[in-house]
């Protein structure tokens, strides 16, 4: 059992990670959506992604100037229109390889491993989350993800996870930009 002290320090180690975020990159399917596919009476793929997370999304950006990408496996059309609807820009779909498309994107935008953060829910992101500076997964997570993550949100993927994460990051340097002006 973990005693308050370990459970303090954790915190503060956390907040410091979450202060350095200038990039939250998440992993779609799992994440941003339940898990669940769908399909149309002409067998058009449909995904459910949740409003609350979308806002979260536009906090970042509009309250402490975090970028948003998504990472997903899939080359998905529902994940396209999401990510356009919320103009996020850093859209990487059929990425098999999320580790080296990180190494991409830190030279891109000139970013170091402590700047990312990352959240995702299975083996696929474990690579990943153990490079960037802060990582996370959603409470429902696959158990060995679960293991490595920094932060384990206590929303499911596709309710509200990714909001969690974007708060938690908010809270973090909202404090810290606000006395900087």
């Amino acid at each position: 059992m973990v005693n308050k002290q370990e459970n303090k320090l954790k915190e503060k180690t956390l907040k410091k990670k979450a202060k350095q975020v200038k990039l939250l990159l998440t992993d779609s399917d799992g994440v941003l959506t339940d898990t669940g596919v769908y399909y149309s009476a002409n067998g058009e793929e449909l995904k459910r992604f949740s409003i609350r997370d979308g806002m979260g999304v536009e906090r970042l950006r509009n309250l402490v100037k975090v970028e948003t990408g998504i990472m997903t496996g899939e080359n998905s059309g529902s994940v396209k229109k999401r990510a356009e609807k919320l103009g996020i820009s850093e859209l990487h779909l059929e990425c098999k390889d999320k580790a080296t498309e990180l190494e991409r994107i830190m030279t891109l935008k000139n970013l170091k491993l402590e700047e990312i953060a990352f959240i995702g829910d299975d083996m696929n992101d474990m690579e990943i989350m153990t490079k960037v500076g802060l990582s996370a997964c959603p409470s429902d997570a696959y158990p060995e993800i679960k293991k490595e993550a920094d932060f384990i949100c206590e929303n499911r993927g596709g309710y509200g996870a990714f909001r969690e994460f974007a708060e938690y990051i908010i809270l973090a340097q909202y404090k810290k930009k606000n006395l900087e002006k």
